[in-house]
């Protein structure tokens, strides 16, 4: 973290530099970052951001041998957060992801570990859902893959028009691109949790 954080005067500690914006910002909005309440704020701020953005999913290609073979296996309403890359504010996306199981499957936690590798960045929803495919693909060695995310961004409740919604974006690979029956199960098993 040597370059990360700046030398103050008179041999006091290091500062990381978000730190100093996260001062700054306080300063600029009518704030005063010295206040009760507000003095551990920017340090707050500067670690949340390094937490975030440094998040380490562990392992996440864990597979096991198969016990059958053309199986769907299918995680669903992982929630997960990232941030727009266009207004840095947080959106959250509900995720499903289901795959054509081969010779191998993949572990359990590893569904959630892929999501949030790819959520813990400057994202756009779109790109989000193509990234998990892209590696689920990778891992399961499957071309058989389809991600679903349902997500609230807060750049549009918070700001702008101010209405609350869900966006769906999807991602269909392999046998799910096209209608038949393995498609139709996909599409009964995702709407199986919902009325």
């Amino acid at each position: 973290m040597g370059d990360e954080f700046e030398k103050l005067t008179d041999g006091e500690a290091l500062r990381d530099p978000l730190e100093t914006m996260a001062r700054q910002l306080l300063i600029e909005i009518g704030e005063n970052p010295d206040r009760e309440g507000l003095a551990d704020t920017p340090r707050r701020y500067a670690r949340w951001w390094r937490e975030f953005t440094d998040y380490q999913p562990g392992v996440i290609d864990t597979v096991f041998e198969s016990v059958s073979s053309n199986q769907t296996v299918m995680v669903s309403d992982m929630n997960v957060w990232s941030l727009c890359e266009h207004h840095l504010l947080p959106f959250n996306c509900s995720v499903s992801i289901a795959y054509r199981a081969r010779t191998s499957i993949l572990g359990l936690s590893k569904f959630a570990r892929i999501a949030h590798k790819h959520a813990h960045k400057l994202q756009l929803q779109e790109r989000l859902i193509a990234d998990i495919a892209d590696e689920i693909e990778k891992v399961t060695g499957s071309p058989d893959v389809a991600v679903v995310g349902r997500g609230e961004h807060l750049c549009m409740t918070m700001r702008g028009i101010r209405t609350s919604s869900l966006m769906t974006s999807a991602v269909y690979r392999g046998v799910f691109e096209k209608e038949g029956p393995e498609r139709g199960e996909l599409l009964s098993l995702l709407m199986g949790g919902r009325k």
